[in-house]
């Protein structure tokens, strides 16, 4: 009887969450905004990205917006970097390059290199994406400042990953993709902003140096987009920008090794959120564990007919809720094309989260690159 209560309040916490958090997102509509035509200067940092530059700052420097300059952040490159940034300095008079030189008497990192980017824009609108993003739309600029009027300081975008046909890998990378984002984006919505994503995001460098910037957690090799929302962000000054004109395109990564080794650089942050937010993403995550440990329990141990029939209840409501919240997120969102697999994905991502969470309390090592 205790297993059969423990599920039944597993599937109640799951339910809170799903039908009533995370659809704080799904039944928020994107707003018809006004232009807003305000300067905006776009960061790139990058390290030793010659290739992927090439391919994606032209979609970047063709954008359709009547005031924006481009600050190119070289963090330290050994490649090519250097020579295409002073070449497109030469050919463009909005473009403005910085360069980061390697110190035997400073071990700098990417917080640094953003630092004296950020202090050298020209705007106080700041919009940052990664060298390996693309904006999907000529009118990314032009759609985020849009929604930076009033006393908003903070804009969320999303930062999706591009699709790989036939590779399963690929589907989870997405999967979880959606899932941060469904969770960003809720907790937005109902006034706790905890994190954005460095693909896509925008604030004010007045915010930025009257906080201190990356002071809190300079030391912390990551974070420079979600420990920093984490510490600025507010109900008052934050809001959402996901219509799919907003969106940006990453390349994924293509083999399991890596993508683990970016997420443990990832999770490294998370304990220095905010209580309230360690423990409501804490509470979800542990949640979602212990109702994958409970099914296998379920089955062997709950007697009874009508207790089975609560139990295999308990479950099909979970993962059909599931189903449903993430599914109409995936539409909004443009990620349709593996909604049929929620929930193999979910469970695959659950044991590579469980995996990463272990494995990074062994090995803490962290590098930028």
């Amino acid at each position: 009887m205790m297993l059969l209560s423990l599920c039944v309040a597993v599937v109640f916490i799951h339910l809170v969450y799903y039908l009533i958090i995370f659809n704080f997102f799904n039944f928020t509509k994107p707003q018809a905004l006004d232009k807003n035509n305000i300067p905006v200067s776009v960061i790139v940092c990058a390290k030793n990205e010659a290739e992927n530059l090439k391919k994606n700052l032209p979609f970047i420097i063709e954008q359709k917006y009547f005031c924006f300059e481009l600050v190119l952040i070289d963090d330290r490159s050994h490649d090519k970097t250097t020579d295409l940034f002073k070449t497109l300095e030469s050919k463009h008079d909005f473009i403005k390059v910085i360069t980061v030189k390697e110190s035997e008497h400073f071990r700098g990192n990417k917080k640094y290199a953003l630092t004296l980017g950020i202090k050298a824009a020209s705007h106080d609108c700041l919009l940052f994406t990664d060298a390996d993003c693309i904006p999907k739309s000529e009118y990314w600029i032009q759609e985020m400042a849009n929604a930076f009027t009033g006393q908003t300081k903070i804009v969320l975008g999303y930062g999706s990953y591009k699709t790989i046909p036939n590779s399963f890998l690929n589907k989870v990378i997405r999967y979880e993709t959606l899932m941060t984002a469904l969770q960003y984006f809720s907790f937005a919505k109902i006034g706790t902003p905890y994190m954005g994503v460095g693909r896509n995001l925008m604030y004010s460098k007045e915010v930025f140096l009257k906080n201190k910037g990356f002071n809190k957690h300079i030391k912390i090799m990551s974070g420079d987009d979600d420990l920093l929302i984490n510490q600025i962000s507010t109900k008052q000054n934050t809001k959402l920008s996901f219509d799919e004109q907003t969106h940006t395109i990453s390349e994924p990564k293509t083999n399991l090794s890596s993508w683990l080794v970016q997420k443990k650089r990832h999770i490294s942050t998370a304990d220095l959120y905010q209580t309230k937010h360690k423990f409501l993403l804490g509470l979800y995550a542990f949640n979602r564990t212990v109702f994958l440990f409970l099914i296998p329990f379920g089955i062997a141990y709950i007697e009874g007919y009508k207790n089975q029939l609560l139990f295999y209840g308990c479950v099909f409501v979970k993962f059909l809720s599931e189903y449903i919240v993430v599914g109409l997120a995936a539409k909004k969102l443009k990620e349709k094309k593996f909604i049929l697999l929620i929930p193999l994905l979910d469970v695959c991502l659950l044991f590579f989260q469980l995996y990463i969470l272990v494995e990074s309390k062994i090995n803490k090592t962290q590098k930028w690159s």
